[in-house]
């Protein structure tokens, strides 16, 4: 007996000490502008498999080999932080209403619908919870957080999980440095950026001479644009450069379902053409699979 429990300590250990060298690797990568390799990003995390935003759709992301979950807070009528994307419970649980006018207590009495809005066993997590889930394993990148997050970093704290943790906004560089200066140097930020539009270029040389961000989340609506071009130029070797292929306005068409048809048209593209290293998709296995065919993700 003796001899199983300590063979299921070591394993215990070594599965442990796998999982902190795996998230080091994705740290090292995702802060070095020189790597290639791509960067993965599960959107809401893995929502094909269980339902957005759930536990086990966070569990499912990181088994796959995701680098980053994205996830989505918001805040209850007593204060407490959970994932959802929506304001309301309708979309993704059995309630109904809005988040702030119910309690925590009342919401994890709820189940969450799936992709198919089909009542599932899963219940709403707390920001706590996905935090320690994912805590050593994994980055992760928080939307619909920048408004509150005062609240959210002393959960980060708690949970020992700064370091993993990806903020974004479409602020200028003087309301980041004056919402999140005192965050900046514990956490990673990435400035999201319609390059389409007029200024943009500016407002990246702006963030780069300021703050120099690990990377740059890029939207452009039609690839008939060119700014994509004067970007990858300007990042290069400075700063990465992150798309969205969740639907076709977001990076001029190449898109998940364009991938689908066409990884080189799609997924490819934006690596070889425009230079991205960090890609956030609706379809997690397939662009792991398209990148480890093509020996740019490990």
């Amino acid at each position: 007996m003796m001899k199983i429990i300590l063979i299921g300590v070591i394993l215990l250990s070594t599965l442990s000490s796998y999982a902190q060298q795996r998230f080091e690797d994705i740290y090292k990568r995702i802060t070095d502008p020189q790597n290639k390799e791509v960067i993965v990003v599960a959107h809401r995390a893995d929502w094909r498999y269980a339902p957005e935003n759930s536990l086990a759709a966070i569990e499912h992301s990181i088994r796959q080999g995701a680098d980053v979950v994205e996830l989505d807070v918001q805040k209850t009528k007593d204060g407490k932080l959970i994932l959802m994307h929506d304001k309301t419970l309708d979309r993704t649980t059995t309630g109904h209403g809005k988040i702030a006018d119910w309690t925590l207590d009342s919401i994890k009495t709820l189940y969450l619908k799936n992709g198919a809005s089909l009542k599932t066993k899963h219940r709403v997590p707390t920001l706590e919870e996905a935090l320690l889930l994912t805590k050593g394993r994994v980055l992760v990148n928080l939307d619909k957080a920048y408004p509150i997050f005062d609240e959210i970093f002393p959960i980060l704290e708690k949970t020992g999980t700064t370091k993993q943790v990806i903020m974004k906004g479409n602020q200028p560089v003087a309301e980041v440095k004056r919402d999140l200066g005192k965050y900046l140097d514990k956490i990673l930020y990435m400035p999201i950026v319609h390059i389409d539009k007029p200024g943009a270029i500016q407002d990246i040389e702006n963030f780069m001479k300021k703050l120099k961000p690990v990377a740059f989340e890029l939207l452009f609506v039609s690839d008939t644009c060119q700014a994509p071009l004067v970007v990858k130029d300007l990042l290069e070797g400075k700063s990465k450069i992150w798309y969205n292929t969740l639907w076709d306005t977001m990076a001029g068409g190449h898109d998940d379902d364009m991938s689908l048809e066409n990884p080189d048209a799609g997924y490819g593209y934006l690596i070889d053409k425009l230079g991205a290293t960090i890609i956030q998709t609706d379809r997690t296995d397939y662009l792991l699979e398209y990148l480890r065919q093509r020996g740019i993700h490990k």
